[in-house]
Formats: C-alpha cells, sequence, structure tokens
C-alpha cells in the first residue's frame, strides 16, 4: 500500500514538474543569497505563487506550503542545505532531483489535475508533520491550535482535559525511525520520554514473556516509567518501517502533572471527594448571552447525571449562614435571588420542554408563591424589571405573543425568550412516485401544496441559485427548530430521559438523506445524454452556492448523491461535463476525504463565521465519539468535562443572531428631535 501511494506521488512529482518546465521553465535558474550561489534551483515562495496560479482551487498559501512538503518529505525535491521543511520565502531554495526520479515527462492537463489533486489531499497531514518537527519553542499559535485539534482525536489524549492537551501541544516533539526492528528502549532503562504512536506500530517484549502485546496508531506507552521514577518495564521494538512518534519528555511530562495538581482543589466529605475544581482559562465559549459558560453546560446537560427530581429539591437545601440576624437575613436574600435567577436561566434554556415534566412544573409553581410570599425578594425583583418594557412579537398570521423583555435585549435574546406560538397546524403527508414526504403546515397554506413534480421540463427552467437558495431556507427553518439539548437525548438515548423527544434532530437527520437521494434519483431519471451532462453541472453549481451561503448540510448531501455509485458509474455523461465544472467539483470532494478524522472539513469550518448550518451526520459522530470514549461518572463522581465537551459541540446549534432576524426587527428612533440631539451631542 506505502509503495503503491510513492509510485502515485512520484507520478504526481512528474506531471508537476514538466508542467514547471513547460510554462514556467525561469523559475528554475542559478540564485545567490548572502554571497553565496546556489545553482539551479527555485525559491520557496516562487513555487508556493506558481501553484496558486496553477491550481485556482487553493485557498490559502498554506494549502501550496503543504502540497509542497509532500515531495519534500519523500526526497523528490530537497532544500539545498538539506533541511526537512518546505518554506515559502524568497531566501530558501529547493532543487528537484530529476535525473533520479526521472522527472522529465511529457503530461496532458487530465494527468496535471490528479496529480495536484493527490498532492492537496495529502497537504493538511505534510503540514501537520512540519509543524511537529519544529522546535516547540518556534511554533506560532496557529501551529499550536493545529496540533491541539489534532490531539482531541488521538486515542492517547482522549481522556485527558482540555488544559493538558492544550500544554501538551507547546511541548510535543516529532521522532521518527525508518526501519522495522529499531530498539526505541530496552528494559532496564531510565525513563525518559513518554511516547504516543502517530504512524505506525510497535511490539512490547518484556523478559520471560517475550511478545506480550502490538500497540497501533493513536496507543501510546513510557507513561508508567516517568510516574514512577522507575527502570522501563518492557523493551519496545519498531513492528514495521517508517513509524513516527509524539514524543513528551519528562521534565515537560512532571511540569504538566504538576500544573494539573496545582490548579486543581478537591472537596472532601466524610473523608471521601465529592467534588474536584480544576482551573480553567477565562473563555465565554459554550456560554448563552451573560451566562456563565460552566452555569450554561451543566444546565445543558443535567439530566444526564441530575434529572428534574433531583436538581429541583437541592435548591431547598442551602446551608444557612452564621453570625447576627441581620447578617443571616442578608445570605437569605442573596442566596434566594441567585437561585430564581438560575431557574430562569434554567426556564430560558429548556422553554416549552418544561410543560411535559410534571416535577418541573410542579416545582415552578411552588417556587412562583414563595417568591410572591416574600415581600423583600418580590420587591427587589419587580425593581429590576422597571427597566423592562412589553414586547409584541407577530406570527405570520397577524396574532402575537407579548413578552416582558429589557430594553436593549437583542435579537439572539429575544428569540430564546419566545414561547412556541400555536395555532391550528396539521400534518400533511404528500405522495409521489418513490415516496412520500410529511410537512407541517397550517390549515390556510394546504392550499398552497401541490403534486410533487420530477419532470425534466419543469427542472430546466429552475436557476441553480434559486434552487440552493429554497434548499437553505428549508434547511435553516428545521435546523432552528432543533434545540441543542436533543443532541444530549440522542446520543445517550432518548429512552433514559422520560418524555424527552428528539423529533426535530432526526427529522433534520432525515433531510439529509433525502436530498442526497434527490440528486441521485434526478440523475437516474433522466435519459437523454446531453440534459443528464447539464444536470451534473446543475448540481455542481448548486453545491457551490450551498457552500457559499454556509449551509454546509445540504452541500454535503449534494456531494454524496453526486459520488453516489450509481451516478459515478455513468462515464460518458461525465465526459459531457466541462472541465472547469469538473475541477469544481474535484475541489469540493477533498472536502469529502475522511482521512484524519475529516480533517479538510474541520479547517474548512474553522474559517467560518457563525451563523452557519453544519454536517450533522459529522456533528453527531463527533458527539457519539465524545460519549463512548468517556465515562459519566470518574471515582463515583460525575465527569463534567464530558459534558462540557458536549457542550463545546453544539454552538452552531444556538439561536444565532443572523441578519433575517436583525432586519426585521430594526430597533429605531423616529422622533427627529432625539436625533439632532444625540447627533449634536456627537459633533458640536
Amino acid at each position: 500500500m506505502k509503495q503503491f501511494l510513492s509510485d502515485r506521488i512520484l507520478k504526481a512529482a512528474r506531471v508537476v514538474y514538466s508542467a514547471l518546465i513547460e510554462r514556467n521553465p525561469d523559475l528554475i535558474r542559478d540564485r545567490k543569497h548572502h554571497l553565496k550561489s546556489y545553482r539551479q534551483c527555485c525559491s520557496g515562495k516562487d513555487l508556493v505563487d506558481w501553484l496558486m496560479k496553477l491550481n485556482k482551487c487553493l485557498q490559502s498559501r498554506s494549502q501550496a506550503v503543504g502540497m509542497w512538503q509532500v515531495l519534500v518529505d519523500e526526497g523528490i525535491i530537497v532544500h539545498v542545505k538539506q533541511e526537512l521543511n518546505f518554506h515559502d520565502k524568497d531566501t530558501q531554495f529547493y532543487r528537484f532531483l530529476d535525473s533520479e526520479f526521472g522527472l522529465n515527462h511529457l503530461t496532458n492537463e487530465k494527468n496535471l489535475q490528479e496529480g495536484l489533486s493527490l498532492l492537496l489531499q495529502m497537504g493538511p497531514d505534510a503540514l501537520l508533520t512540519m509543524i511537529l518537527r519544529k522546535c516547540p519553542s518556534q511554533r506560532s499559535a496557529e501551529d499550536l491550535e493545529v496540533i491541539y485539534e489534532e490531539l482531541l482525536h488521538v486515542k492517547a489524549a482522549a481522556h485527558l482535559s482540555t488544559s493538558v492537551r492544550k500544554e501538551l501541544a507547546a511541548v510535543l516533539v516529532f521522532e521518527s525511525h525508518a526501519k522495522a526492528g529499531t530498539v526505541l528502549f530496552s528494559q532496564g532503562d531510565k525513563g525518559t520520554s513518554w511516547y504516543i504512536i502517530w504512524k505506525g506500530s510497535v511490539n512490547v517484549i518484556t523478559h520471560g514473556k517475550g511478545l506480550v502485546t502490538t500497540l497501533h496508531e493513536g496507543e501510546d506507552f513510557g507513561q508508567l516509567a516517568l510516574v514512577n521514577d522507575a527502570p522501563r518495564a518492557a523493551t519496545i521494538i519498531l513492528r514495521e518501517d517508517n513509524c513516527h512518534f509524539l514524543r513528551v519528555d519528562k521534565q515537560d511530562f512532571i511540569r504538566i502533572l504538576k500544573d494539573v495538581e496545582a490548579n486543581t482543589v478537591r472537596l472532601e466529605e466524610h473523608g471521601k471527594a465529592v467534588l474536584v475544581l480544576e482551573k480553567a482559562e477565562s473563555t465565554n465559549q459554550g456560554g448563552t448571552g451573560n451566562i456563565n459558560p460552566c452555569v450554561s453546560d451543566f444546565l445543558l446537560t443535567h439530566r444526564v447525571f441530575m434529572p428534574s427530581s433531583q436538581l429541583c429539591p437541592c435548591t431547598y437545601l442551602a446551608e444557612p449562614s452564621e453570625g447576627s440576624e441581620l447578617e443571616k437575613a442578608a445570605y437569605a436574600l442573596n442566596t434566594k435571588q441567585k437561585i430564581v435567577k438560575l431557574i430562569g436561566q434554567w426556564v430560558a434554556l429548556f422553554s416549552q420542554m418544561l410543560k411535559d415534566d410534571p416535577i418541573a412544573v410542579d416545582f415552578l409553581e411552588t417556587l412562583r408563591k414563595e417568591v410572591s410570599g416574600d415581600s423583600r425578594l418580590s420587591s427587589m425583583l419587580r425593581e429590576q424589571l422597571r427597566d423592562r418594557r412589553r414586547t409584541r412579537i407577530f406570527r405570520p398570521d397577524h396574532t402575537s405573543v407579548t413578552l416582558m423583555l429589557p430594553v436593549n435585549t437583542s435579537v439572539q435574546e429575544v428569540m430564546s425568550s419566545l414561547v412556541n406560538p400555536g395555532g391550528d397546524h396539521v400534518l400533511v403527508k404528500m405522495n409521489s412516485k418513490g415516496g412520500g414526504w410529511l410537512f407541517m403546515s397550517s390549515g390556510s397554506n394546504l392550499n398552497n401544496f401541490s403534486k410533487i413534480q420530477l419532470t425534466m421540463d419543469t427542472w430546466e427552467q429552475m436557476c441553480p441559485k434559486d434552487i440552493a437558495s429554497q434548499l437553505t431556507n428549508y434547511d435553516w427553518e428545521l435546523f432552528t427548530a432543533m434545540h441543542e439539548v436533543e443532541l444530549v437525548y440522542y446520543i445517550f438515548g432518548r429512552h433514559k430521559f422520560p418524555g424527552a423527544t428528539t423529533a426535530n434532530l432526526e427529522r433534520f437527520v432525515h433531510r439529509f438523506n433525502e436530498v442526497q437521494y434527490w440528486v441521485v434519483t434526478e440523475v437516474c431519471l433522466c435519459t437523454d445524454l446531453v440534459k443528464r451532462a447539464m444536470l451534473l453541472k446543475k448540481f455542481i453549481k448548486i453545491a457551490a452556492v450551498l457552500k457559499e451561503q454556509k449551509n454546509l448540510n445540504s452541500f454535503f448531501a449534494v456531494m454524496f448523491g453526486l459520488s453516489n455509485s450509481a451516478v459515478q458509474r455513468l462515464y460518458k455523461t461525465w465526459e459531457r461535463v466541462p472541465s472547469k465544472t469538473k475541477r469544481v467539483y474535484c475541489a469540493y470532494e477533498r472536502l469529502m476525504d475522511p482521512s484524519r478524522n475529516h480533517r479538510a472539513y474541520r479547517l474548512a469550518v474553522a474559517k467560518l463565521s457563525p451563523p452557519y448550518i453544519p454536517f450533522m451526520p459529522l456533528l453527531l459522530k463527533d458527539m457519539t465519539f465524545i460519549h463512548e470514549g468517556n465515562n459519566n461518572y470518574t471515582d463515583k463522581l460525575v465527569n463534567f468535562e464530558k459534558m462540557v465537551s458536549y457542550s463545546e459541540q453544539s454552538p452552531p446549534l444556538r439561536n444565532p443572531s443572523n441578519i433575517r432576524h436583525y432586519v426585521q426587527n430594526f430597533e429605531v428612533i423616529d422622533n427627529q428631535h432625539k436625533l439632532t440631539q444625540l447627533s449634536r451631542a456627537m459633533e458640536r
């Protein structure tokens, strides 16, 4: 397999080198730097510039650097000073070993695009390896973030906390060995490092027992000797050629352990730990509005370890304070305010879902009576409400709901406070050839439904941009109908939460399959070859618009439909698709690459600013990985780190402050006198 991959890389290098010689032979020339001459070489910057112009699909220079790094790793191009990393600089020079690898080779456009596609696919891994090779002190903040993201998906680091992973990202050292049979260390040696297998596998051998086990990619070894300050308990031998490791030296390993211990506080009752607190970096991620992120994470996941039947009674368990009667009264009032605030945040998060929980309903009614009966508390709450105003929010049918909201309430906070509107909604089933659909609609809109048409005449008249926009509009309705807690119910199992529903999430997941097979259906029902080629072109354009609109769920659904075997086998049809369109399709295909845990997709998402619609199947896969790889309880304590990880996955589902809501809810001053006053106050 490795030899096959190397052969493909060599083939790609030949066509890229040939294209360089044919189109820009002047890039390879004698160069001088610091009074020293270098014969027949290219600068790193020139190579990146050339590749960026050659391949319009490249979105950043780092992608081009990764592609050249693949050839450096294979020894096809070499640095004039034998450095292992490719640098995008004018003063760094590289040579093609054309005579050794037979790079002089005639090429065509098809082979060139295939070669570029392969290098682009392998580039991110090569770029990551290059970052790991850097001395830890030379890594940039972006480098550390790339390493941290990778550690999230490494088996050996799955149980580690966020802070520990970030510390590891700063100290990991890349180590590689070329030959199988190499002894990494022997039993009885002094322990100096902890290792994570990055690529390859090793055999673990002990005296007397021989081969004990084999460790593979993602697993670790060498930790025990560092923790116990003892000799190595086994010999580690490389099982295959070209093994790569991530190494943490003993000094850094011990320091990280001490940092974790210094930032950890354990609270005990009756000699047993009941709460373990780890100091975390100050961050707003995970919170909603002004809610503390820790509170937000707790409220979102509390039903996993603390159902309403336990949560509600706990609000009455605050310990009374000591001191004078005045101090006790002040403490009690302050505690009650905090409890009311917490319950208010709880109600805002779960909203209508609490109506189906009789324990929660009874508790809220009891709390309401107690607050009403406490004159001081009621007075303070009323004082806080003075800065609020009545806000009427209209439904499409012109009926409305009225809420008491602060004057400076943001659109996001208004949306999170809304009660789901009622109405004469009905469930409509519409049948069509090959399947059926269920729609939720008001009675007044029933007449707007018509028989679903799959005719080519209707399809030809539709603009790809219009279709993509309608897909996104409908997907957005489905997406915003979901509640983030549905992810928790879905992953842990809905049956574990009485009364829980995941209907909105399941409907959105079903939508992915529906769009995917819609693409395949339309293509397979088109019998005309020319029209079928036009259809493929149109679907690729639809995918382009969906990506531009940040609707990643439907974008991937369309791409999965186009990659279906029933569509891919239509060679005659694909031959009629214009080369430019096929290049766009190939670029999008790379986003579907599952290698390195869908690294290509994750890098693309990292560059997006919200709001966007995520690729839901992968989001569910990540949450399943978190669930199955981490226990709910550790040493009989709630594993809150797991709950935080869940919460970190759900930001795309939190009510996003999008332009549509903003435009529909302008806050304006229409008093000209007031506007003039404001204007004069700014500039007299």
